[in-house]
């Protein structure tokens, strides 16, 4: 049971964050046409869900193996490619996440100095900017474990 939970956290965290998208939308919608008013929370954590959607569906899709790669030296030369090719991509891919974190805390630390707040909650907006390291970490958990996967031969 937690074996499932964690092969398919990022799949069901995504299908939470986009039907509570798709409620807090579809209330904005028939609140301006019925009402006039528009609940202008609602954009605000639609956009904190989409940032967090993004950083798990980009997991999920490393966890997969499903990301577009340009792979033709792989294909053409498959030892090349599992055993050179594979393993430096995942490097490099590591590192440019790693930077994204690196990055990202920086942001964080920025707006917990600056304390700033978001407009329509007033809530601390680094609250938001936390799934970027977040979703980072996760990320490159998600690498490893397709690495290791693909060196050692097997499938999902």
């Amino acid at each position: 049971m937690l074996k499932k939970i964690y092969e398919h956290f990022e799949e069901a965290t995504c299908v939470v964050l986009l039907v509570i998208m798709s409620i807090l939308a579809f209330v904005n919608v028939v609140t301006r046409y019925f009402i006039q008013y528009s609940f202008a929370f609602t954009e605000e954590v639609e956009v904190a869900c989409l940032v967090w959607l993004t950083m798990l569906g980009a997991a999920a899709g490393f966890r997969r193996k499903i990301h577009l790669g340009f792979d033709l030296l792989a294909i053409r030369f498959p030892n090349l490619g599992k055993n050179i090719l594979f393993p430096l991509a995942s490097i490099l891919t590591i590192f440019t996440v790693s930077m994204l974190i690196w990055f990202s805390i920086t942001q964080i630390r920025i707006e917990i100095d600056l304390d700033t707040m978001t407009e329509a909650l007033n809530i601390p907006h680094w609250l938001y900017t936390l799934a970027i390291p977040a979703g980072g970490i996760l990320i490159i958990i998600r690498i490893i474990e397709a690495a290791c996967r693909e060196l050692k031969g097997g499938k999902d």
